[in-house]
């Protein structure tokens, strides 16, 4: 539970088991064929898909891209959409959201060092497996979609700082700490279960036979 809370302060990256499992991986990757880690899988569910999606993260900003497959991984402001029924008001609000963010990282010009960051991990697919009935991590399918439909009405400019921020990690900017979102990633690989079920959080679902599953790769684009 204290894990599941530092990642709503966006803590996770800071806590000694992340960074454990970062130096683990990154020996793995020195003592592998080759040293570029293309032998090597990453995996987890839940929180230990948090911590895969970290390390990941920190690999790939050195040049090392690990396939990796993060099973419904906790998107933190998804509460906040499941407040509300309606698709047409989600959009809504995720429209407003993107240029209020855009706004205010263009305002604290915050967005130049983290825009490039952003850009780098582009080349990184992570596999992403979320389940649109699971609070946890539904809110991926909206934050790529949104990308998608920001781009088709000529938004895509706004989209492409927003998208990297969370009013989280602005208001943490302000404050002069770390402001990179750790669930928020340029692309990925996005499999959704549409399979109907009672638990659609859990880590079985994905081992059930037929599966009606939709996988879609979402590539950020940049300019």
């Amino acid at each position: 539970m204290k894990l599941d809370l530092k990642i709503l302060k966006n803590g996770l990256h800071q806590d000694p088991r992340s960074k454990i499992a970062t130096e683990a991986v990154r020996k793995m990757v020195q003592d592998s064929v080759g040293g570029n880690g293309s032998n090597i899988w990453l995996a987890g569910h839940s929180l230990g898909s948090s911590i895969a999606l970290h390390v990941g993260k920190t690999m790939a900003k050195s040049g090392i891209f690990i396939e990796s497959f993060l099973f419904n991984p906790p998107f933190p402001s998804a509460a906040l959409y499941l407040m509300f029924k309606s698709e047409k008001t989600k959009q809504k609000i995720r429209f407003g959201a993107s240029v209020v963010k855009a706004a205010l990282s263009n305002f604290m010009n915050s967005g130049s060092s983290s825009y490039d960051s952003f850009c780098a991990l582009s080349v990184w697919n992570p596999n992403l497996f979320v389940n649109p009935s699971d609070r946890i991590c539904s809110e991926y399918v909206g934050y790529f979609e949104h990308r998608r439909k920001m781009e088709e009405i000529g938004a895509g400019r706004i989209e492409r700082v927003a998208t990297q921020n969370s009013f989280g990690s602005l208001m943490r900017s302000a404050f002069g700490k770390d402001p990179e979102p750790l669930h928020l990633i340029p692309s990925a690989i996005l499999t959704v279960n549409l399979t109907p079920q009672q638990n659609g959080h859990g880590l079985d679902q994905w081992w059930k036979p037929k599966l009606d599953l939709k996988s879609e790769p979402h590539i950020f684009k940049y300019e």
